[in-house]
């Protein structure tokens, strides 16, 4: 199977999104198909051996609808012809129109030559000529609601084009007849409510476009976030290049001040980096020779030199403008719901139309009056804003999320993380920092130095006499001998040696016991360093002080490390995982939302619970082996309750896909790794309250926006109709128009106003 996601022209409303879609899914090749009403393209899954894309774009212009080739996500030039002085145009040309049909009901004076009681067949023929350059203006509406009629899809420009025409034949009749000499026909033109309806439809397409553009912001922001030029060092020159230019290996110079150009491994130098775009997190990060640089992060002090690595589609920032955009792109349950009304919902609002223009005719024998209800519940009953309702959402969601370190894959996953009843946690990694350090030293030197010989082990400990060693001695003495190892219990000692600034010396006849620990001569002298089981082995002894020392290094969670010189134990090193410092506060807020919080590790069970409970997680279900994990997950989900997982990506991919919501802790450089449905693009657990949060007002956003897009149509269709006409109280299609722009105008804006929601959300 391939993907692709193609540019898509010519939709105005849900129905083409949702008829587009219907269509593209029926055809035989095509796996899936996700139509974006706001990002204007189509997400679609195919197989190449039944298509090619060629055929796919065929597709879409049998549809009705344009493919303007792959979506680069690019920013949509403007066209030459700029929509805003087509809209003042038609503007110019809705006044005139108005002015002389309605000009003289409000006491103006009649334009010579163009009295409708007086000339009226000058003044037919004048309105004609408006009506049909408005339609000229409104072309693009008329063709795609034709189109669609004819695909049997009919949208909101079908709608309104069948509106529009009615008026344009009905009042061509009466022209006929006032050149016959019938005059009263004058009294029957509906030639300005074309011309209005016209208007006031494209007023509504302009605000649409620019709120639509608005939206897509902070998707726009991400593109442009990396730098147009770059040094790079050219047979040992600094040499000013194009970002195009740069090639994977070349070595690029950043000075303070200076953004990084591409991904890469840095070779020289030290500073610190704001990549606060990319993770949400404002502290800059320290950043020296090995470590890694994501374009578009900001250098502050420090000239470095960095090997590119990722250039172009390639690099980390296009990775989360195409995952954001993919995520824009599918379909959120609610969304759904909303598509298949629409679905429904223009070929009954014409049936309405239809059915209430042939009721008045009977009752009144009233054509024009049939003409006027027909129209009117046409217009006025336009879905247009139920196409925005969803769609507008998600996408100012999904950018904004993007901006604070929430990577979300699928919108889904966004409309869900609110319904989550069960959090659960992997261990390592997640609620800890994955980085083994010691935590605590029980030096024994001391008692055998002091004991007296007339012990039972005086011979021995006559040997410990005056060697005394410091916690600084222990530990080069541990870092010496485990420098050989790759254990990351090892690793955890010998980084604390460095970090002491503790100097190592070189050790002889080194070996590595698996499972057990290491043994080595160091200045001389035999070592034993392990776990107990080693040092039973040895037959060292692990009694009294050291037995409640090892209890106490336990229950704080250390695995331990036990020390022997010769057959004599000298030292217990507490190494240990050490908790993220705001993981308390984390599992804390997820308990005040009322949600289960359940830690899922291999670790043994004396030391899960051990950290569970410095954190206040209750749950706690130790022992686990990976692939066993994605099993705990399912029986989780037994309660029919959403279950999200927050793992490190790597070790958890499986149980990530289990769970209803997958969310991936992890540094961010790599953000396309694992199989999870959410990415936090840095290790701060604090994003997880954050993405709730963010669904919950996301979703309550989309339900405000359908409720606006209903209101209007159930407050006025009643009206188009006529039902309260017996009270005086009517509507005309110019009015229609307008009720239909504000109920668009009302969701976009309504939609914008969650981008200030979410940026507050701390």
């Amino acid at each position: 199977m391939k993907k692709v996601l193609l540019k898509i022209g010519g939709m105005t409303c849900s129905a083409c999104s949702s008829g587009l879609e219907k269509y593209l899914n029926k055809q035989d090749g095509i796996e899936s198909a996700a139509v974006n009403l706001v990002m204007n393209n189509a997400n679609i899954q195919y197989d190449e051996q039944k298509l090619t894309l060629e055929q796919i774009e065929k597709f879409i212009e049998k549809a009705g609808f344009e493919s303007l080739g792959i979506d680069n996500f690019q920013k949509e030039e403007k066209k030459q012809n700029n929509q805003k002085y087509k809209l003042i145009a038609l503007g110019v040309l809705a006044v005139i129109t108005l002015y002389i049909s309605m000009g003289h009901m409000i006491g103006l004076p009649a334009v010579p030559y163009l009295n409708m009681h007086e000339n009226p067949i000058n003044y037919a023929i004048a309105l004609l000529i408006l009506a049909i350059t408005a339609c000229i203006f409104g072309w693009d509406i008329l063709k795609n609601g034709y189109k669609n009629l004819v695909h049997k899809s009919p949208n909101m420009d079908t709608l309104v084009g069948l509106g529009v025409l009615s008026s344009i034949i009905y009042s061509l009749y009466g022209t006929f007849m006032i050149l016959k000499g019938n005059t009263e026909y004058v009294n029957n033109l509906y030639y300005e409510s074309a011309v209005i309806i016209i208007f006031f439809i494209k007023i509504g397409k302009y605000v649409e476009n620019r709120n639509k553009d608005k939206t897509k912001e902070a998707i726009s922001q991400l593109m442009m976030i990396t730098p147009k030029h770059a040094t790079v060092l050219r047979n040992g020159e600094q040499v000013q290049v194009t970002i195009d230019e740069i090639n994977v290996g070349d070595i690029v110079v950043c000075k303070p001040g200076e953004k990084i150009a591409v991904d890469g491994e840095i070779v020289d130098g030290i500073t610190h980096i704001d990549e606060s775009f990319i993770t949400g997190e404002s502290m800059p990060v320290k950043k020296e020779k090995g470590k890694k640089v994501i374009a578009g992060s900001i250098n502050y002090e420090g000239t470095i030199e960095y090997k590119a690595e990722k250039i172009g589609k390639n690099s980390t920032v296009s990775e989360i403008v195409k995952l954001v955009v993919e995520a824009t792109s599918t379909k959120a349950p609610i969304a759904k719901i909303a598509d298949k009304i629409s679905g429904i919902f223009v070929p009954t609002i014409m049936i309405i139309a239809v059915l209430s223009g042939l009721v008045w005719f009977a009752i009144n024998r009233d054509v024009s009056w049939a003409i006027n209800v027909f129209i009117s519940v046409l217009v006025v009953a336009c879905p247009c804003s139920l196409g925005l309702a969803t769609p507008l959402s998600i996408v100012i969601a999904s950018g904004e999320s993007s901006k604070k370190g929430i990577l979300i894959k699928n919108s889904e996953a966004l409309e869900n993380a609110h319904k989550v009843k069960t959090v659960v946690f992997d261990k390592t990694g997640t609620l800890t920092k994955g980085k083994l350090s010691l935590s605590k030293i029980y030096n024994y030197t001391e008692n055998y130095s002091n004991s007296q010989d007339s012990n039972e082990n005086a011979e021995t400990n006559s040997n410990e006499k005056g060697k005394q060693l410091s916690d600084d001695d222990i530990i080069k003495i541990v870092a010496s001998i485990e420098a050989k190892s790759e254990h990351p219990i090892a690793r955890g000692v010998v980084e604390e040696a460095k970090e002491r600034k503790i100097g190592l010396e070189k050790v002889k006849e080194f070996q590595n016991l698996a499972g057990l620990g290491v043994t080595a001569l160091y200045n001389g002298e035999k070592y034993i360093i392990g776990n107990k089981k080693l040092m039973e082995q040895n037959e060292v002894e692990v009694i009294g002080q050291a037995m409640k020392d090892e209890e106490e290094l336990q229950k704080a969670g250390n695995s331990i490390l036990f020390v022997a010189k010769e057959n004599k134990l000298i030292a217990l090193l507490g190494v240990k995982d050490n908790v993220k410092e705001n993981a308390k506060d984390v599992i804390s807020k997820l308990k005040a939302l009322g949600i289960n919080v359940v830690m899922l590790t291999g670790d043994n069970e004396k030391t899960a619970k051990a950290i569970a409970n410095s954190i206040g997680i209750d749950n706690v279900i130790a022992g686990v082996m990976p692939k066993d994990k994605a099993k705990t997950i399912e029986d989780l989900k037994k309660n029919n309750e959403l279950v999200m997982m927050c793992g490190d990506g790597i070790n958890d991919s499986v149980s990530l896909v289990k769970a209803d919501i997958g969310v991936s802790v992890g540094s961010g450089t790599d953000v396309a790794m694992d199989s999870s449905n959410v990415v936090l693009m840095n290790n701060n657990l604090e994003k997880i309250v954050d993405l709730i949060e963010i669904s919950h007002r996301t979703i309550r956003n989309i339900k405000q926006n359908l409720f606006w897009a209903f209101f209007y149509n159930l407050c006025m269709l009643p009206i188009a109709i006529g039902v309260l006409s017996p009270f005086g109280i009517t509507i005309n299609p110019m009015m229609a128009s307008i009720a239909m722009t504000i109920s668009s105008v009302t969701v976009t804006l309504n939609s914008l106003r969650l981008k200030r929601i979410i940026r507050k959300i701390k």
